[in-house]
């Protein structure tokens, strides 16, 4: 039986990165808005390339959890993206795993590489942008020890579809 591991993930991973990044989307998308047409997302075409340039520039950096030798989950984190924060704020990008792998502590793994990672960056902070509803995803940032930012929600588009996210942060330290 082959085992959990992570590594930084090559360009060769970045068609199973998209492919994880749509089946999870689409998993959690149904689960808040049940019997709603789901919308349109990037194609996996483009989201591939998408990927594939992040892991040759480190921009941002990408991590993949693996069995044996099939990629069930990835992880981008750099520097934070959101305006006027120090460089020490980093920030979880992307952080999905495969819904038949959900539970099993591949984002757990994940999270603890990130955490390693932005550490070593010189991070004291981290911070992450979690849609509202999407309840697995906002249980897994409270039991890694984030904090919600409750005056920071925004809403966002996704294809029509607008869906309201919050910024966890929490401390490195």
């Amino acid at each position: 039986m082959s085992t959990l591991e992570v590594r930084r993930a090559v360009e060769r991973d970045a068609k199973a990165i998209a492919q994880i990044q749509a089946s999870a989307s689409q998993s959690a998308f149904k689960a808040q808005f049940p019997g709603e047409a789901m919308p349109e997302f990037d194609s996996l075409k483009k989201s591939q390339a998408y990927w594939r340039e992040a892991i040759e520039f480190s921009d941002p950096q990408v991590f993949v959890a693996t069995i044996g030798e099939d990629v069930v989950g990835f992880v981008g984190y750099d520097r934070s993206r959101d305006p006027k924060t120090p460089a020490t704020m980093g920030e979880i990008w992307a952080l999905f795993a495969l819904p038949s792998h959900w539970g099993q502590g591949v984002g757990l793994a994940l999270w603890d590489a990130a955490r390693d990672g932005l550490a070593e960056e010189g991070c004291t902070k981290v911070t992450a942008w979690v849609p509202l509803g999407y309840e697995r995803a906002l249980r897994f940032f409270d039991m890694a020890g984030f904090k919600r930012e409750m005056t920071s929600i925004k809403t966002v588009l996704v294809g029509l579809t607008r869906i309201e996210e919050i910024r966890f942060k929490r401390d490195l330290t």
